[in-house]
């Protein structure tokens, strides 16, 4: 058998050509594709990979955002605990204060009071016991005791140092009126009588003398010229009286003075 080498050469060529045109139009595009598919499979595979890594670093930051969020919670919560005690505590306190600081001025304000209507009490009752000593005095008042209370004024005109004596003289040389003798009673003639005596024969000189009757001079008398007056009266004890027992019970009555707190 002959082998027909241009035959056979021939379809070398063809077989050749098919090759290259199979690679050229076929196999290089499907390879292609398939480097540009494995390319892009790798690049997502590669991204996924970087999500994975990016979603597991998010999970660990948000992990230790939310523990220290908790510490936060927790030391927030416990301050705010604390700060509520000590609210609590200090509003406490102050409402303690405050009652006991109205208690005190509730206290000062009924011991006022009572030290209050106590010293009216006692005032009014030392006047009511005052008047009524006048009145009895009124009442009692005679003759023989005006008498005695006009001696008693001619003992104490007798009775007068030197410097009284020098002031009364002043006082009658300044004053051109006559001296004044006023007493609770009308003297009898003979009483006004002796007490110009004592007063002309005490001065050394005719000095006119009037008398008058004044009723609230309780049981006493008196001499008056020109701002000096000589008295002699039993109201006088018991104005002295008086206020003895007012300035005994101002000072018996006076509050105390707060003690220094030791709180």
């Amino acid at each position: 058998m002959l082998i027909d080498w241009f035959t056979v050469c021939a379809q070398a060529v063809n077989f050749l050509l098919l090759v290259w045109l199979l690679k050229r139009f076929l196999y290089r595009p499907i390879l292609g594709a398939i480097a540009a598919r494995e390319a892009r499979i790798a690049a997502q595979l590669a991204g996924a990979a970087q999500t994975q890594a990016e979603a597991l670093a998010e999970r660990e930051e948000f992990g230790r955002k939310n523990q220290d969020f908790e510490q936060q919670r927790a030391a927030l919560f416990s301050q705010a605990n604390r700060e509520a005690h000590a609210e609590h505590r200090r509003l406490v306190e102050e409402a303690r204060r405050t009652v006991e600081a109205m208690r005190s001025r509730w206290q000062d304000a009924l011991q006022t009071e009572q030290l209050s209507l106590h010293q009216e009490i006692t005032r009014r009752t030392q006047r009511e016991v005052f008047a009524i000593a006048r009145q009895v005095l009124r009442d009692l008042a005679a003759t023989e005791l005006e008498a005695r209370m006009a001696e008693l004024l001619m003992q104490r005109l007798r009775a007068l140092d030197d410097a009284e004596l020098a002031q009364l003289t002043a006082a009658l040389r300044a004053s051109p009126e006559p001296v004044l003798v006023r007493s609770a009673f009308a003297l009898s003639p003979p009483l006004q009588a002796a007490v110009t005596d004592a007063v002309q024969a005490r001065l050394g000189q005719d000095i006119p003398i009037d008398f008058a009757v004044l009723p609230e001079q309780v049981c006493g008398i008196e001499l008056c010229c020109n701002g000096y007056k000589l008295a002699w009266s039993i109201a006088d004890y018991l104005v002295f009286l008086e206020k003895s027992l007012s300035g005994l019970l101002q000072q018996t009555t006076e509050p105390a003075p707060p003690h220094a707190s030791t709180d």
